[in-house]
């Protein structure tokens, strides 16, 4: 199973110099699990940069995936993550969504550099 966080999913979209990177994870799409917080992230990041309509496109071809909804067990799982490796809410939910499915965590952020099951690819 395959997890990009918002980062790709943003790389992607805009088509910049690292959306090859996130092609393959995100185009297997039998493969592909979509936490609900990057939808999320990614919705906020075109309402803010772009607008609505630009938004809800990006969203629209994020359903292609599994999307994974914040359940009260993977909330307290989370909880933990973020309690045990002091990180942030967000990326705590995304590193329990991995887990809970054998997921590899494809990003480019530097937080989740330091976790196993990650393809990270540097800014």
């Amino acid at each position: 199973m395959n997890l990009v966080d918002s980062s790709g999913w943003v790389e992607y979209f805009l088509n910049d110099k690292k959306a090859s990177q996130f092609s393959k994870p995100i185009e297997t799409i039998k493969n592909l699990i979509v936490p609900s917080i990057v939808v999320f992230e990614v919705f906020k990041y075109f309402l803010r940069e772009s607008d609505e309509t630009h938004a809800l496109k990006a969203i629209s071809a994020m359903h292609v995936g599994n999307i994974v909804d914040l359940t009260v067990d993977l909330s307290l799982q989370a909880a933990k993550l973020s309690n045990s490796h002091k990180i942030a809410m967000a990326d705590s939910i995304i590193l329990a969504t991995a887990r809970k499915f054998n997921a590899m965590i494809w990003t480019m952020d530097t937080d989740f550099k330091k976790f196993d099951n990650v393809k990270f690819f540097g800014k």
